[in-house]
């Protein structure tokens, strides 16, 4: 089960992937530092937590890619977002976005390489159930779609203030 799969809808998960990085620096770059740094609400991320949430996630996504591939029905370890947020204070948004950015550029390429079979390899998740390596690329690109989202709800919100 993909939790992001409604806000992919029809879209090709790479291009989906692909375009991320670019889409989050133009945000960043129109919000500017001091509104990247304000929450919209009390208890939610502001921009610049979001992406060092998606930087952490790219590299758990790498590491999910590869050991789905090495191993036989590899069973994906989650891991609890809220307490490795904890450490975003010590983070800038600009560091953030260039580990985004490198480790996608590098799951990109091995994305590229995958063969259908690959892509159908099964893989385990204790919360999400059986899928294979194909529907963690698809919950990548959603994951992306709904922080994207969350980015451009902030900027507008902040246009408007």
């Amino acid at each position: 089960m993909n939790p992001y799969a409604r806000f992919l809808e029809n879209r090709d998960a790479p291009q989906v992937i692909a375009g991320t990085p670019q889409q989050l620096q133009s945000l960043i770059e129109t919000l500017g530092k001091e509104r990247t740094e304000q929450s919209p609400a009390p208890g939610k991320w502001s921009a610049r937590e979001i992406v060092c949430h998606l930087a952490d996630c790219e590299i758990v996504f790498a590491f999910r890619l590869r050991q789905a591939l090495a191993e036989d029905h590899h069973m994906i370890q989650p891991f609890d977002q809220d307490k490795w947020a904890s450490t975003y204070p010590k983070y800038d948004v600009q560091s953030a976005l260039a580990v985004f950015r490198a480790v996608r550029d590098w799951n990109l390429a091995f994305i590229r390489s995958l063969t259908p079979e690959h892509l159908a390899k099964p893989v385990s998740h204790p919360e999400r159930g059986e899928h294979t390596v194909g529907i963690i690329i698809e919950t990548m690109a959603g994951h992306d779609i709904n922080h994207v989202r969350q980015i451009e709800a902030i900027a507008g919100r902040s246009q408007a203030a």
